[in-house]
């Protein structure tokens, strides 16, 4: 059976997220602000959340209508078969937003989308009460200008949690950003790949998992895992077919921080990845790091002076990196900051920028190269 799907991505991401869709064969993918539609089937739930290293998260689309009133939001919720996916005794909690919508509260919206759900999974399965003790089917909804998206969320945690990170640092680069940046540096394996700022390993980790083609989703497990409608066959399936595709090194990808504490997070977090043999990391500042680089692509999240160091620090650090970055003109710098006037500080104009959203923080991408 055909089914339409939804997968969130951050902002600035959907162009991304659309073409990494489209090379896992996907069909049908279109972008949107803050999203990327796609069709497949059963199997694809499984692949598209092993695979996917940019989506927040993959969307079951049960229904897409015009909801004006709770009425209209109540029948059109009714109307759609929960039965085929919602067992007798699932769970189906409901969380979700709305935007320009004449029904703006979302408490509201939750009660009505639940009733509605309940009213048809009891008339169908003949029983007065649900009890919700089996799996669960997180129900998500958006409304947005009264059109109402209602989807079950087949992820779980959000697909930025690959399994690997149980420690980080302060200030941590959310995994699908990161590989997103790896992506925009067109870095497959070849040559090296190189961070001065690692904090807890996050962009060398996702670049060799890159150059190994190696998909993130495989050593976690996701909601839909549990549902008794989709046979365990498409997950075994569908993470055999990853491996299959893998490739090997070797690579050069190195990490490097002035935090002692910050290098043994990063290898414990790479050794969970399964990645320690190919990425290494060392305590070093980032000046004199970058100097000491072969040519390459380098990939670095330095700190904004929001969260980390105060602006003033963060400002002196981007005068004293600027130069010696630049000093190596073989490596192509792919720089992430929210400072508005990081290339003042650092002391080029970047050939291009890119806007990203760390988390809630609106950054550019600098690209020197």
């Amino acid at each position: 059976m055909a089914l339409e799907f939804c997968a969130p991505s951050l902002f600035g991401l959907e162009g991304l997220l659309a073409d990494e869709l489209r090379m896992l064969k996907f069909q049908n993918v279109r972008a949107e602000n803050g999203r990327v539609f796609f069709s497949g089937f059963e199997s694809d739930i499984a692949r598209a959340n092993i695979n996917s290293r940019i989506a927040e998260r993959i969307l079951l689309i049960c229904g897409q209508f015009q909801a004006p009133t709770f009425d209209a939001l109540f029948e059109g919720v009714k109307a759609l078969p929960w039965e085929d996916f919602i067992p007798s005794d699932g769970a189906f909690p409901v969380k979700g937003h709305s935007l320009n919508s004449a029904l703006h509260s979302i408490p509201d919206c939750q009660r009505i989308i639940k009733k509605a759900i309940a009213d048809r999974l009891a008339s169908h399965y003949k029983i007065s009460w649900l009890p919700e003790t089996g799996p669960k089917y997180q129900v998500q909804f958006s409304i947005m200008k009264d059109n109402a998206l209602i989807c079950l969320d087949t992820s779980g945690a959000g697909l930025h949690k690959r399994g690997y990170r149980l420690e980080q640092n302060a200030a941590p680069l959310r995994e699908t950003l990161a590989a997103a940046m790896v992506k925009l540096s067109r870095y497959k394996g070849r040559g090296g790949c190189f961070d001065v700022f690692c904090g807890s390993g996050t962009l060398p980790i996702e670049a060799a998992l890159t150059a190994l083609n190696r998909a993130p989703g495989l050593k976690r497990s996701f909601s839909a895992m549990e549902w008794p409608v989709l046979p365990k066959r498409v997950w075994s399936n569908a993470k055999e077919e990853a491996v299959s595709l893998e490739y090997r090194g070797p690579y050069d990808i190195r990490g490097f921080d002035i935090d002692p504490a910050c290098i043994k997070i990063s290898k414990a977090n790479a050794a969970r990845a399964g990645v320690d043999k190919i990425v290494r990391f060392q305590c070093m500042d980032a000046c004199s790091a970058v100097t000491e680089l072969p040519d390459g692509v380098l990939l670095c999240n330095p700190p904004y002076g929001e969260r980390m160091l105060e602006i003033k620090q963060a400002e002196n650090l981007y005068r004293s990196f600027g130069p010696a970055a630049e000093s190596r003109p073989g490596l192509k710098k792919y720089i992430l900051s929210s400072h508005v006037d990081f290339e003042h500080f650092y002391g080029r104009a970047a050939r291009k920028k890119r806007k990203l959203y760390n988390g809630m923080i609106p950054c550019q991408l600098y690209m020197y190269f």
